[in-house]
């Protein structure tokens, strides 16, 4: 009688897993996270957001004023001009701190790191002599102001209530110039709250 035959034992076989299909924004880049600035940017932001409120409340009110009297507060086109120019200067420090000015980006960010941070820093150090030049004419301008007494045209104040500004906010945008160029190019951190800083941008590529 023969032997009873022996079961093979069988291999275990591996099971192919479904591949994982990459996330839509597996590929997209990540925002840089942004360095921390001595003087914090919420002064700049908070600024622009009450001149801009300031604006909207005199332009409205010089509306109904308009609308109702048909006449219009002597003193809103003198102070409103000289509230965006403010405004313009204050942005331009905001811009200058977190590297965001007008640029050929094809140039600026293309290549090696290494290289988009020489360019930043290139163009930080033009952007605070730009703005001490700028600093060093109109505090001549403001000592001439306050010398010779001059006045505003439209409701008669003296000039240099308005001149000062100019080169106080100079020296804001070239402090904050070199301020990127010592950080060695690398962008000022935004508030996390905000809609264009790195974690709202990440979250909004996310699916």
């Amino acid at each position: 009688r023969p032997p009873p035959a022996r079961a093979t034992p069988r291999r275990p076989t591996l099971m192919s897993l479904p591949a994982e299909s990459p996330s839509p924004d597996a590929g997209a880049p990540t925002a840089p996270a942004g360095a921390t600035t001595r003087v914090p940017l919420a002064i700049e932001d908070w600024l622009t957001v009450i001149i801009m409120a300031l604006l909207a409340l005199i332009t409205f009110a010089n509306v109904l004023v308009r609308y109702f009297t048909s006449a219009s507060f002597a003193w809103t086109e003198e102070v409103s001009i000289f509230l965006m120019i403010v405004l313009a200067m204050v942005a331009s420090s905001a811009a200058v701190a977190r590297n965001r000015h007008i640029r050929i980006e094809y140039f600026a960010d293309a290549g090696p790191e290494s290289r988009q941070r020489a360019l930043a820093r290139f163009g930080a150090a033009l952007v605070a002599l730009l703005f001490a030049l700028i600093a060093v004419l109109s505090a001549r301008v403001l000592w001439d102001d306050v010398q010779y007494g001059e006045t505003s045209p439209g409701i008669g104040v003296p000039q240099w209530w308005y001149s000062m500004w100019l080169p106080i906010l100079s020296l804001a945008i070239m402090l904050r110039a070199v301020g990127l160029w010592r950080r060695g190019g690398q962008p000022a951190a935004d508030h996390p709250e905000l809609p264009t800083s790195p974690a709202v941008r990440d979250e909004e590529r996310a699916p």
